[in-house]
């Protein structure tokens, strides 16, 4: 029987908050808890309301940033705002620049089937494999040229979309990054799944976190020059049809705007709510 919209929003407050506890500190600072990265490999995490408090004040969202400017670290806040509702106002209030996200839930029986890809196959990464670091590396240079190309920021050499050539350019990761995405993905709190080509390799790259039986598809990009071939619908349908087949009842994704929703309700989503990302709003000119 499907869960009442409720109950899905309570059992996201509760995967939101785990997600972050083995791999960082977390801090209460008035109504949100900031969650702190341990060392230096580590995915730079987000403050969120604390759960059952209060809805937090400016005063609070002032002492957070404060606090992440002690640390160096982004000054970013996440909640979802059926849950926290008032917040928004409080946020837009405090100088924060709030994108509102579509929050999406996986209907099951909806969920499209494996279709072929042209000239490409989907993969799993395994961490006990030896090209797990070399896969995980070019997974990551994959979202930051696909990520980078959505907001104009993705390096390039030429101005032809970015490829696999600009892929292989990026940096690789550290040993210790390697490592420590090893260990969580051994331990089955992450799992990454590419696109790749015979010919050209890696050309999207996605990943699905787990709590339990709640499951969140995050991080579903396409290098620019790979785009229009269904690459991130598959994957994002291969990465949510290995999460039910692994135990998962509720599996969800935010998207980063009313377009790309539209791409992921034809997988088999639907949306629920909304998801708020918050960031410093920029100086005025």
């Amino acid at each position: 029987m499907a869960l009442p919209d409720s109950d899905v929003f309570v059992r996201l407050e509760r995967f939101y908050d785990a997600v972050p506890r083995d791999a960082a500190v977390a801090e209460d600072i008035g109504g949100f808890v900031l969650f702190v990265r341990r060392g230096s490999t580590g995915w730079p995490y987000y403050a969120r309301p604390r759960l059952g408090a209060e809805t937090p004040s400016a005063a609070d969202i002032t002492a957070v940033r404060r606090r992440q400017r002690e640390l160096g670290a982004p000054e970013s806040f996440e909640w979802v705002h059926e849950t926290t509702p008032d917040l928004l106002a409080v946020a837009r209030s405090a100088g924060l620049a709030v994108l509102l996200a579509p929050l999406m839930v996986l209907e099951r029986a909806a969920l499209v089937p494996d279709l072929p890809l042209p000239g490409a196959k989907i993969r799993f990464l395994d961490p006990a494999g030896p090209g797990f670091g070399a896969d995980l590396s070019a997974s990551r240079a994959v979202a930051n040229l696909g990520f980078g190309a959505a907001h104009g920021t993705a390096p390039t050499t030429t101005a032809a979309p970015a490829g696999p050539r600009e892929r292989d350019a990026l940096p690789p990761l550290g040993e210790d990054a390697v490592e420590e995405q090893r260990g969580r993905h051994a331990g089955g709190r992450f799992t990454g799944a590419v696109v790749e080509s015979p010919a050209d390799g890696i050309l999207a790259s996605g990943m699905c976190q787990r709590v339990g039986d709640v499951a969140e598809i995050a991080g579903v990009a396409t290098l620019p020059a790979a785009r229009r071939r269904g690459f991130a619908s598959q994957l994002t349908a291969s990465l949510a049809r290995h999460a039910l087949e692994n135990g998962v009842d509720l599996v969800f994704l935010s998207a980063g705007d009313d377009d790309v929703a539209r791409l992921y309700s034809k997988v088999g989503f639907r949306r629920v709510g909304t998801a708020c990302i918050a960031e410093p709003a920029p100086a005025p000119l």
